[in-house]
């Protein structure tokens, strides 16, 4: 009986993959598919440098769908620094354009090296023309954005509506921050959509940007965040500073003197929305976000807003249309923590992994800002790092910025040790001068909690 099964199921195999080359072979004999071919020199010269297939390959670099390819070329790009991933040899991907899929493969028995672009007869006189385009408008980005330096631009306090700019050199990026990370590789695949969208929007009416609300606590990650947005885009950043602005129309001259392939950044908007003494107004605020200004002058553009919470703000003001994506930023957790430790420390895995992991069940957190000082702190040994953050973790944020130091064992590994001492800074304290230490601090974090709390308007704390 088994063996029957078996053999009833190899069968069904077997006539399944008949079925699908047969449908293969007869979607190419019946011409149900175009094929197209790009060579890397143009035929007639052999010697002249075909520009379109220098486009192809920028373009087919881009593609997410590169990255799912079970086989795939690592090259270096325009910058040596640059690692990229290229089609390898007789392999094919998918890519999706305007409802039509299409499929791009690299030859390898042409005289020259050739692109092979596979398209629908059915979709070809629709899709072609605009395809092309779009493959042009792609790869002359990519170009543009690995020749220019980007800047980071500020507006300017003495001077309403100009704007100052520096060199902008943040080196985080998607791979530095410390986030969950399917929720990384969605983000990363929306804002890689948004680039290539610019006729998507316009044929749909709307201005080709994207707006994001940023929200958490202090220290979540959320500048630098945004500053990975800026490197991952080569979008230069203009960070507005709404307390410098004397009214409405001088917050639309900012946007006015902004250019295209910019991140716009609004931080602490909460907080500003809660003062009352601002000069630019919640009115002003809307049409900043979506206004007809907003309509004419945001065109290629990333808009972010910060706040702490969301709770106490109009949802008027975050709603679709104004605010795109949220993206919640918590304080650190356990799989936070590895991460961070990966890239701070070195470390993926350690003896001491369970024990902060069941601290940081029980309830307990920091910032990963605070975890991160703390093993910068201590970067020279991990256990004294991992140690120091179990500490604060187990003292609610009363040890934070304190890396304890102990004798190293035999195999390397430090043992806390009391009359050794406790660094912070640069100093070496003894266990009764951080004791002094330790009610000061209490005493610092007391007064600093309360003044933050009065400066917020009254309502339940979550």
């Amino acid at each position: 009986m088994i063996m029957i099964v078996g053999m009833g199921t190899l069968a069904a195999a077997f006539l399944l993959l008949t079925l699908f080359r047969t449908k293969k072979l007869w979607e190419d004999w019946f011409h149900v598919y175009h094929f197209l071919k790009v060579p890397e020199v143009k035929e007639t010269t052999q010697q002249q440098q075909n520009h379109l297939y220098t486009q192809v390959s920028l373009y087919l670099h881009s593609l997410l769908s590169i990255e799912d390819c079970h086989s795939a070329n690592l090259v270096t790009g325009k910058n040596q620094n640059d690692i990229v991933l290229s089609l390898a040899p007789n392999q094919t991907i998918q890519d999706h354009f305007l409802g039509a899929t299409l499929f791009w493969s690299n030859l390898t028995h042409t005289p020259t090296p050739t692109f092979l672009l596979k398209i629908r007869k059915l979709d070809k006189p629709r899709i072609l023309r605009p395809y092309l385009q779009h493959i042009h408008t792609v790869a002359d980005q990519i170009h543009h954005q690995g020749n220019r330096h980007l800047r980071l631009f500020i507006n300017n306090a003495h001077h309403f509506g100009r704007w100052r700019s520096l060199p902008f050199t943040h080196p985080s990026t998607f791979h530095t921050i410390a986030m969950e990370p399917d929720l990384k590789n969605r983000l990363k695949s929306d804002l890689q959509s948004f680039l290539r969208a610019k006729q998507y929007y316009h044929r749909l009416g709307r201005v080709w940007k994207r707006s994001f609300l940023l929200y958490g606590a202090s220290g979540t990650g959320k500048s630098s965040f945004v500053a990975a947005m800026a490197n991952f885009l080569s979008y230069d950043v203009y960070d507005i500073d709404l307390c410098k602005i004397p009214s409405d129309s001088d917050l639309k001259l900012l946007l006015l003197h902004t250019t295209p392939k910019s991140v716009v950044v609004i931080e602490d908007l909460d907080r500003f929305l809660a003062d009352k003494t601002s000069r630019v107004s919640a009115s002003g605020i809307l049409n900043f976000m979506d206004g007809i200004l907003t309509s004419c002058c945001a065109e290629e553009r990333v808009m972010v807003f910060t706040m702490n919470t969301k709770e106490h703000v109009d949802p008027n003001l975050l709603r679709p249309g104004r605010i795109d994506v949220h993206i919640h930023f918590p304080l650190c957790d356990f799989s936070a923590f590895k991460t961070l430790a990966s890239s701070y420390l070195g470390v993926k895995e350690h003896k001491l992994f369970p024990q902060v992991q069941e601290i940081f069940q029980n309830g307990a957190s920091l910032s990963p800002a605070e975890i991160g000082e703390l093993m910068i702190a201590n970067r020279n040994s991990p256990s004294r790092a991992i140690k120091s953050v179990i500490t604060a973790l187990q003292t609610d944020g009363d040890g934070r910025g304190c890396g304890l130091i102990g004798r190293q064992t035999e195999d390397g590994d430090d043992e806390l040790d009391e009359p050794n001492g406790v660094v912070c800074g640069e100093g070496l304290h003894t266990v009764k001068d951080l004791r002094k230490l330790y009610g000061f601090f209490r005493f610092r974090v007391t007064r600093r909690s309360s003044s933050s709390i009065a400066s917020l308007p009254a309502s339940p704390l979550r």
